[in-house]
């Protein structure tokens, strides 16, 4: 049972599993930001959003900190919004 549970995917945008984000962690790696730097976790369509709750349980957990005490990701959104205007390429004028 233990190890079918390694192989649960903690990330789906990038199918990052338990195991490699513990795995991570037991080699130093200790903040949400270096995280998603080193394994992409989070950096996938879903920006976090499915993911990021989860890894900073794992993080609380294997670290024995509470969840507020681990901290969250920088938020950068891939796109930026544009105004209607400038897509049709109107002037104020």
């Amino acid at each position: 049972m233990e190890e079918n549970k390694k192989d649960t995917i903690v990330c789906r945008c990038w199918d990052i599993t338990l195991d490699e984000v513990e795995e991570a962690v037991d080699q130093g790696i200790d903040d949400p930001e270096e995280l998603k730097r080193i394994l992409h976790v989070g950096m996938g369509p879903c920006q976090g959003r499915t993911c990021g709750k989860i890894v900073n349980r794992i993080l609380s957990e294997k670290m024995k900190k509470p969840v507020s005490q681990i901290g969250s990701t920088k938020l950068r959104p891939p796109l930026v919004s544009l105004p209607i205007r400038e897509i049709l390429g109107l002037t104020d004028e």
